[in-house]
């Protein structure tokens, strides 16, 4: 199995490490009290935070929503007989700037934030190209 391969398993289990910070995580220490996590109703649980706590949830959310371009990219650049450096390359990439988009979220730096996600999509954008080479 080649790194790009693992890179779509760590992507794919990268929103439940944020959904675990939004969950159980410390809060900012400015926040209002907010309840404890309640199983009955997570979704609703993770709107009511503020903060940190709900900037992971984002990131959590945002996590969801890249990952099946960037499977897909993958994929198809194997299956295209791209360069598996390239495809290696661009995918470590991808997992190294989308922790960063996660820390950037969570810690409320957005122009950073806006940055590290310009380039995770230059990255599928890359792994398509690499797949029409």
């Amino acid at each position: 199995m080649t790194l790009a391969f693992w890179c779509v398993l760590v992507t794919a289990l990268m929103p439940y490490a944020f959904t675990g910070m939004a969950k159980f995580g410390k809060r900012d220490t400015d926040a209002p009290k907010t309840p404890r996590y309640d199983n009955h109703a997570p979704r609703a649980y993770l709107e009511q935070q503020t903060g940190r706590k709900l900037r992971a949830h984002w990131a959590q959310l945002n996590a969801f929503e890249a990952f099946p371009v960037f499977a897909a990219a993958v994929i198809i650049a194997h299956m295209a007989g791209g360069n598996a450096t390239w495809i290696n390359s661009l995918a470590a990439a991808f997992v190294a700037l989308r922790l960063a988009y996660g820390y950037f979220y969570i810690t409320d730096k957005p122009s950073p934030r806006s940055l590290v996600w310009i380039g995770g999509l230059m990255c599928v954008v890359g792994l398509f190209v690499v797949a029409a080479v």
